[in-house]
């Protein structure tokens, strides 16, 4: 009787513990899902900026210290700096894409990645013309003091064939 007591006590010890250990990978789970939702979220804040051309709203999501590394150019870096930049972008050229999120990634607990693929048109402001806009992107991303995920580097490059000669 105190054996099967015992046998009872442990079994029940063992139950607890996985009980436990479930719950906690569940907890951990959930919590990993809500920081990708609010990953991808600032990308689709960024996505819906780039498409109104809100020069303020992108800033908005950069960390102090981005940077913002375009093909065939230097990087640019601090947030003053690449605000320049997106303002002068802003009168060449509007988008107009829709961003396909290939992989959300947290690295550690302030610090992820999400690569897209976006696809649309580019509009020349000067001109009304526009063409095909397709792309592949990386973000990275830093969670900030008050619990912001904002972008720490993005660069891009063009996925669209090298125009005929």
């Amino acid at each position: 009787m105190i054996a099967s007591l015992h046998i009872k006590s442990a079994l029940a010890a063992v139950s607890l513990t996985v009980s436990a250990a479930f719950a906690a990978q569940a907890q951990t789970s959930a919590e990993g899902s809500a920081e990708k939702a609010a990953i991808g979220a600032t990308v689709a804040s960024y996505e819906a900026a780039m498409n109104a051309s809100n020069t303020d709203a992108v800033i908005a999501l950069y960390a102090e210290g981005g940077v913002l590394m375009p093909p065939y150019t230097h990087s640019v870096v601090r947030k003053a700096a690449v605000r320049e930049a997106y303002v002068a972008g802003s009168k060449v050229f509007a988008l107009h894409v829709k961003f396909k999120i290939a992989e959300v990634v947290q690295m550690a607990p302030d610090w992820a990645f999400v690569r897209t693929n976006p696809a649309g048109t580019k509009k020349i402001n000067a001109t009304g013309a526009t063409s095909d806009e397709a792309n592949q992107e990386l973000f990275i991303l830093r969670k900030n003091a008050g619990g912001e995920w904002k972008i720490a580097r993005y660069s891009f490059s063009s996925t669209n064939p090298p125009p005929k000669q």
